[in-house]
């Protein structure tokens, strides 16, 4: 059979033109990554080609232009009314609108008050009135129409007269009554942020919750070490531990001791006192050196490394692996590399906030297209590795009035210094992003979703969730905004196994730092067979058990359930190797 044609004009691999090309390539990736730079990592052409797509959309749409003509008219009387009747009634009349239970902006009874009622009354109707402008013009893209709403509302929440010291009573009344002292005192705080910004030094009051001394207290040994992490095994607390031991894969965007913060919340003393042998892999945090590390070297080096030090300490006991977040997507990948090659080392498999399927993956997606990642893998080239600064920043820009706006009121304005918890002491230790490994993450997991529709390939060979047939355990919390939970239960449509699963109450990270006594604290609960027929997120709802509390007890009574009766703890480290030093170990302390 002769050879068939290409589609194309194919470019020869030799002709003189390579070199210009290769430049080209360069030079472009250069100018991409000098714009990053300035941008945080935003794409300009990402944005522009959102607004793009829904500006050329809503200009051939009559009908969408007199619909938001209507709604502005119908909006300005609005405002008008209130208006007159504060004017003339001369008392805090009825508001027009109401802020969406979520902003607590306008919470403070000065906002009432004349004329701040106003301001805060027509922000509110022009937020609305954007959001009607920016969502439901046919024939934009679904994520064109995202971007634009998200950026229209970042802009919005930037002129908010909650943020202005002439337009908020709060500050005003403040600057009155300590005769401006508080506009000293944030001028201060700004000052000594930016000085803590340019040194590279944590934020003020992080320094408090030094890990070692305040936070990963927890006893234990580093029994295991390589290039990418240290393994941590941790001393027993009771006489006798189940046979099965525990082997948690924290993400590594943050360091692994949010699951082993102060010794009242930490999730790792939790279960040591519940009996179990708990290891915990720490991430090193990397450096430009390690461009090249991949996302599979985060398998094996990672998952599988610690895996084989768990079973040469505990020969012959299957193990109770649990990931959180990025690590437990990483995990259910292993899982399913196991269980395709026949290996049946995992008692049970526990999921916290890890998500497997990325179509509905929460506002992160937001930031993920072919353009942002193209421009975002020109930054990380040049600089070797995703800076934590860009990080943070995408994940302050999901919740800009709560992490942003309030806190630039509350320490720049009213010259008062939030609280330092453990949780934010934590949060802000951030982490590096090798180049390679996180190209690869967002290509084949974000864009592409090549876990869940099979595609994603393990040493040559494709991986599904179909092979597991380990128990499962995922938990999912109500206000996630990185995992939402219903993108986390699309497990149960994903797996052939009995998966239990849990929705607890709380965000992404307070949601699983949930410790027995926090008050306000619940969660629901069930359970389905691998051959029981599949439930919908909202039919889940009405079958979940709903309990007060914390929802650790619950998980460590689950894994109880599938562990063998206590034994004699372990000996502390590999069999006839010494411990490498005391938990929390090395690669935590690296800046």
């Amino acid at each position: 059979m002769p050879p068939v044609a290409a589609a194309g004009p194919v470019r020869d691999a030799a002709e003189p033109g390579d070199d210009l090309h290769d430049a080209g390539q360069a030079i472009d990736q250069a100018a991409h990554a000098a714009v990053a730079r300035l941008t945080g990592g935003l794409s300009p052409a990402a944005l522009a080609n959102a607004w793009l797509d829904w500006s050329v959309h809503a200009a051939f749409s009559p009908g969408k232009q007199a619909e938001l003509a209507a709604k502005a008219f119908r909006k300005g009387q609005r405002l008008q009314s209130f208006l007159w009747r504060n004017l003339l009634v001369g008392a805090q009349a009825e508001p027009c609108i109401e802020p969406l239970p979520q902003d607590h902006r306008f919470d403070d009874p000065a906002w009432r008050t004349w004329p701040f009622c106003l301001y805060q009354q027509g922000f509110l109707l022009t937020q609305q009135w954007w959001h009607n402008a920016t969502t439901g013009v046919r024939g934009v893209a679904r994520a064109h129409e995202e971007i634009v709403a998200f950026t229209a509302r970042q802009m919005l929440d930037g002129v908010s007269p909650s943020n202005h010291p002439l337009t908020n009573p709060v500050v005003l009344n403040a600057t009155l009554a300590s005769g401006g002292a508080n506009l000293v005192l944030g001028a201060l705080n700004a000052l000594e942020d930016a000085r803590r910004g340019l040194a590279g030094l944590k934020p003020a009051g992080a320094e408090r919750f030094a890990v070692g001394r305040e936070v990963a207290v927890t006893e234990g040994e580093v029994v295991y070490r390589n290039d990418l992490i240290e393994l941590i095994q941790y001393a027993p607390k009771t006489g006798a531990v189940r046979p099965e031991p525990v082997l948690i894969v924290p993400a590594w965007i943050m360091k692994y001791y949010i699951l082993d913060l102060s010794p009242e919340n930490s999730l790792v003393r939790h279960l040591v006192g519940q009996g179990f042998t708990v290891f915990m892999i720490s991430w090193r945090n990397p450096g430009p050196a390690d461009r090249d590390v991949s996302f599979d070297d985060y398998r094996r080096l990672g998952v599988m490394a610690a895996l084989d030090a768990v079973s040469a300490i505990r020969p012959g006991r299957a193990v109770h692996a649990a990931g959180y977040c990025l690590g437990g997507t990483l995990l259910s990948i292993a899982a399913a590399t196991m269980a395709r090659d026949g290996d049946a080392r995992l008692a049970s498999l526990t999921l916290f906030a890890a998500q497997v399927d990325f179509t509905e993956a929460g506002e992160l997606t937001l930031f993920i297209n072919e353009s942002q990642i193209s421009f975002l893998e020109s930054l990380m080239r040049s600089e070797g590795v995703l800076d934590s600064k860009q990080m943070a920043g995408a994940f302050q820009l999901l919740r800009s009035n709560d992490l942003i706006w309030s806190r630039i009121v509350n320490s720049y304005l009213l010259g008062r210094r939030e609280a330092v918890t453990d949780l934010m002491a934590w949060n802000a230790d951030a982490t590096r992003m090798p180049a390679r490994m996180h190209a690869e993450y967002l290509r084949r997991l974000f864009l592409d979703n090549d876990l869940a529709e099979g595609r994603l390939r393990v040493e040559g060979r494709p991986v599904a969730l179909t092979d597991i047939r380990a128990p499962i355990f995922a938990v999912g919390t109500e206000k996630d905004h990185v995992a939402p939970w219903r993108s986390v239960f699309k497990l149960t449509l994903m797996t052939d196994a009995d998966v239990t699963f849990l929705l607890a109450s709380g965000g992404h990270n307070a949601g699983i730092v949930s410790e027995p006594g926090h008050r306000g604290r619940h969660y629901r609960v069930h359970s389905r067979a691998a051959t029981d027929r599949y439930v919908d997120p909202d039919s889940w709802l009405d079958l979940a058990r709903l309990e007060q509390g914390s929802w650790w007890p619950e998980w460590a009574s689950w894994l109880a359930e599938r562990s063998g009766p206590p034994e004699p703890p372990p000996p502390m480290g590999l069999p006839g190797a010494p411990t490498l030093g005391p938990a929390p170990g090395r690669y935590v302390r690296e800046a």
